[in-house]
Formats: structure tokens, C-alpha cells, sequence
């Protein structure tokens, strides 16, 4: 820890005052600095930090599906980002570390930040609570958040078909033009899409061959979901 470096600076830049300075005292420090370490905070904090983006993200993406919700929770919760937001609360400047990490420089290092956010995280849980921690996650990730967007939903459904079937090693789909009907310039195409493997079969209709794929593909993925 710089000596010019104290709690209070960070306390004032994460908008949280400890009422147990202790907490604080072992969430910033490092195992290298013997037995009163962050281990178990991290550990705490890694859960919480899961569970209220998690809640965030639900609320925030009401249609977006399970797979999605996932996907954007690791993009928040990974060490990269974490250690990134740690750097931009200069959280290394008042890390206690051993002498052998502040001689290889610790203090930068994306896995010691990382962590020592989640320990922060599950210090403020136990010193005030879930409220006050769910308002300090939501301030130092709520940029990350607002940025996130739910890719799954601009993926066509052909694409989201594919991908489905793909990801469990399934064959897939194949589609056939089942009727044309209509005058010339107002027709309108039955496509069927067939799955192997479940071995079932979606029809759509649609004013081109790819519209009527597109709606087939979606009738289908309704069809794998409810299964």
C-alpha cells in the first residue's frame, strides 16, 4: 500500500464507508501476506458478484433466453473485466502484499485485482448488507452493463436454428419449397423445415423462399424449446 494511499481515499471513491475497518483491512490484502487474507472474501464476493448481475440482467433482458443470459453474465463477471474495473478504482494502490509480489509487481497483476474486487464486493456484503452492495456493483459495473446487448436477438432464426443444433452436435435442418401460390408479383411460398435428429418438422410461409425459411426456422426452434 502507498503510504500516500489510505482507505478513506478509496472508501470516498467507491462511495461506501466501512463501519468495521477490518473488513476492509483484510479485503485488501493479498494471501502473500500471511493467514489475514482476502481468500475467503473473494470467495464470497465471487458469489454475490454472480448473483446480482445475474438479477440484473434478467430484469434488464426480459427476452432474452437463458444461453444469452449466460453468455453476458461471463462477459461482466470475467477476470479481465473485473481487474479492469479494479484499475479504475486504483484499487493496487492499496493492496498489502507480500514482499515477493511487490517485487514482481502484484500490484498489476489482472488475477490479484480481480480478486481483490470480489473480496471488496464480499466485505461490503457483510459490513452493510445486500442493499449497499448491490449499489456498489451497480456503480462500478453500470457502464458494463448498459453497454451489454443481447446479440441473440439480432440473430435471424435460421442462424439461432443452426447454432442450436450445432451446440448439441445435432445434423442440421433441411429445408423444402413445398408450394408457390399467388399471382406473379404477390406470391407467397410454404417452405417445411425438417430435423433429423429430434425428427420432427416446422412449416412457414413467407413473400420470398427466405422469408418462409426464416419462419419455418423459427416455428421449429419453438418446437425444441417447448421439448
Amino acid at each position: 500500500m502507498n503510504a500516500t494511499s489510505q482507505p478513506a481515499n478509496l472508501e470516498r471513491a467507491i462511495g461506501y464507508v466501512f463501519s468495521q475497518r477490518a473488513l476492509l483491512s483484510q479485503a485488501l490484502s493479498h494471501r502473500s501476506v500471511g493467514r489475514h487474507n482476502n481468500e475467503r472474501l473473494e470467495f464470497l464476493g465471487d458469489s454475490i458478484l454472480n448473483h446480482l448481475v445475474a438479477e440484473h440482467l434478467y430484469g434488464a433482458f426480459p427476452r432474452a433466453r437463458e444461453g444469452s443470459l449466460s453468455r453476458m453474465r461471463a462477459e461482466i463477471v470475467k477476470g479481465e473485466t473485473l481487474a479492469a474495473v479494479a484499475r479504475e478504482l486504483n484499487l493496487g494502490d492499496y493492496l498489502a502484499l507480500g514482499p515477493g509480489e511487490l517485487k514482481s509487481g502484484g500490484h498489476r497483476r489482472d488475477s490479484i485485482l480481480a480478486d481483490a474486487l470480489e473480496a471488496l464486493t464480499g466485505a461490503i456484503l457483510i459490513d452493510g448488507g445486500l442493499e449497499a452492495c448491490r449499489r456498489f456493483v451497480m456503480q462500478v459495473l453500470g457502464d458494463r452493463l448498459g453497454a451489454l446487448q443481447d446479440v441473440e436477438l439480432d440473430k435471424d432464426p435460421k442462424t439461432r436454428l443452426q447454432e442450436y443444433l450445432q451446440s448439441r452436435g445435432l445434423p442440421l435442418p433441411e429445408y423444402q419449397l413445398l408450394d408457390v401460390s399467388g399471382s406473379d408479383h404477390d406470391q407467397e411460398f410454404r417452405v417445411t423445415c425438417r430435423l433429423a435428429k429430434p425428427k420432427s418438422a416446422a412449416e412457414g410461409t413467407g413473400r420470398s423462399i427466405r422469408r418462409a425459411e426464416q419462419a419455418a426456422a423459427k416455428t421449429a426452434l419453438g418446437l425444441l424449446n417447448r421439448g
